[in-house]
C-alpha cells in the first residue's frame, strides 16, 4: 500500500490550545479520508492512502481557524518499508480490553498473563488495527456484549483482521472480510493463521465486492472513517439479515447525527452508542 502523510507544524499559545488544535485537525481530516493520526513534537502527522487523497479536499482546512494557533503543513510520501521497520523495531505492548481479552504483538514473546477466554496475537504488517485505538477497543467490547455464537459476520475494511478474528474466537460460524488495501487483505489472512482461525475469507476491494458474496450477515462490522460509512451505508444494509446488527466506529462523537440520519434513510435505528475520548461507536438495527 502507498500512504501519504500530511506533516503539520503547529505553534500554540499553551498545551491546552495545542490539544484542541490537534483534535480539530483530526476531525476535519477524518472527513476527507485521513485514517491515522500521530502527535509529534512539531504538531501532528496525518496519514491517508495515496489513492484516497484528493488535493481539493484539503480545502476543508479553511475551517481550521483557532485563536492563538499558527500552522502549516507539507505532504510527503510514506514508503512501505518505513511502516514495516517501525513495527519490527517497536511493536506494541499487550492491550487488555476490560475483563474481556488480551491483544498482544505476535512478533514478540507471548505475555505471561493472558486472558482465560480470548487472546489475540496481531502481527501488524503494514496495516492499522492492533487494539490500541479507542474505536477498535469499543467494537471489540461491543462484540463481547452480543450473541456471536453461530453467527455470520462481515468485517468491512478489515485492516489487520482483528475484529473478524475476535468474532471467530467468540464462536462466529463464518467471517467474511474485505479491504481496499491488498496488504491488509494478506495481513488479515496471516493473522488468522497465527490465531488458528480457519473460517475467515477475505476479499480485495471496497464495498462493491459484496455483490460477489452470497447470503446475508447477522453482524456487520465497519470501523472506517465517517465519509466511507455514510457512502457505504446502503451496501451494509443490503447484506443484513433480519434482526442483524450493524456496528459502526471510526468517527467522532459530533459525527453521530450525520450517521444516524443516513441510517434512518436505510430503515435503521440506533440501539446503543458508546464514546471513548471523543471517538464514537454505534450499534444499529432495523
Amino acid at each position: 500500500m502507498k500512504y501519504l502523510v500530511a506533516k503539520f507544524d503547529i505553534e500554540a499559545k499553551d498545551s491546552q490550545t495545542m490539544e484542541t488544535a490537534c483534535d480539530l485537525l483530526c476531525d476535519l481530516l477524518g472527513q476527507v479520508g485521513f485514517e491515522a493520526f500521530e502527535e509529534t513534537e512539531e504538531g501532528l502527522d496525518a496519514y491517508i492512502l495515496e489513492e484516497s487523497f484528493d488535493k481539493k479536499g484539503m480545502a476543508i482546512l479553511e475551517e481550521f481557524v483557532l485563536p492563538g494557533v499558527v500552522w502549516s503543513y507539507e505532504m510527503e510520501k510514506v514508503e512501505d518499508k518505513d511502516w514495516n521497520e517501525t513495527w519490527e523495531q517497536e511493536g506494541f505492548a499487550p492491550i487488555v480490553i476490560g475483563d474481556k481479552c488480551v491483544i498482544y504483538d505476535a512478533k514478540h514473546p507471548i505475555p505471561d498473563t493472558l486472558h482465560p477466554r480470548v487472546n489475540v496475537g496481531i502481527d501488524a504488517r503494514l496495516a492499522f488495527g492492533t487494539g490500541n485505538h479507542e474505536t477498535t477497543r469499543m467494537v471489540i467490547s461491543t462484540l463481547f456484549d452480543m450473541e456471536t455464537e453461530g453467527k455470520r459476520v462481515l468485517d468491512c475494511g478489515c485492516g489487520t483482521g482483528i475484529l473478524g478474528i475476535v468474532a471467530s474466537l467468540l464462536g462466529a460460524k463464518e467471517v467474511i472480510g474485505y479491504d481496499i488495501d491488498e496488504w491488509s487483505v494478506e495481513n488479515t489472512r496471516h493473522n488468522a493463521t497465527i490465531n488458528h482461525v480457519g473460517n475467515i475469507e477475505v476479499f480485495h476491494g471496497d464495498a462493491r465486492v459484496l455483490s460477489h458474496v452470497s447470503g446475508v450477515f447477522d453482524i456487520v462490522l465497519a470501523n472506517i472513517n465517517r465519509n466511507v460509512l455514510v457512502a457505504d451505508m446502503h451496501h451494509f444494509r443490503d447484506v443484513m439479515a433480519p434482526k442483524a446488527r450493524l456496528i459502526l466506529s471510526g468517527f467522532y462523537s459530533e459525527d453521530i447525527p450525520v450517521l444516524l440520519e443516513e441510517a434512518k434513510k436505510e430503515g435503521l435505528e440506533c440501539l446503543s452508542q458508546a464514546t471513548d475520548n471523543n471517538w464514537a461507536c454505534l450499534v444499529l438495527g432495523a
